[in-house]
C-alpha cells in the first residue's frame, strides 16, 4: 500500500499500531527514517506489547546511528515478546542485541 493511502487512513481516524507499523515500513523503504521512527514510537505507545513494532523501531534507530535507543527498543521488544509468548521475535531481537555488542572488525 502506498504512503498516501496509509496517511489517508490515519487522517480518517483509523489510527492503530498496525497502521503505524505499515506506514513506518513504507517510509523506511523511501529513506525517511525520522518519519518512520515517529510512527513506530506512536505504535509502541498505542500497544506497548507489539513486539514487531519494537523490533522495527530498533532497526530504524540503528539506521539513524542511535545505538542506545536501538538497544532500549529491542530490550522493550524482548519483554513484550516474552509476555505474548512470541518466541521468534524474542530470539531475533536477542540476536540484534548481541550484534550490537560485538566490536566492529578492524
Amino acid at each position: 500500500m502506498d504512503i498516501q493511502a496509509l496517511l489517508k487512513m490515519l487522517e480518517s481516524g483509523r489510527d492503530s499500531a498496525m497502521l503505524r507499523l505499515s506506514l513506518a515500513s513504507a517510509l523506511q523503504q523511501q529513506g525517511d527514517l525520522a518519519a518512520a521512527r515517529s510512527h513506530l514510537q506512536a505504535a509502541v505507545q498505542q500497544d506497548p506489547q507489539y513486539s514487531a513494532a519494537w523490533k522495527a523501531l530498533g532497526k530504524v534507530e540503528l539506521e539513524l546511528g542511535d545505538k542506545e535507543s536501538a538497544r532500549r527498543s529491542w530490550q522493550s521488544g524482548i519483554e513484550a515478546a516474552q509476555q505474548r509468548g512470541d518466541k521468534q521475535a524474542e530470539k531475533e531481537m536477542q540476536v540484534f542485541l548481541k550484534r550490537l555488542d560485538k566490536p566492529a572488525p578492524a
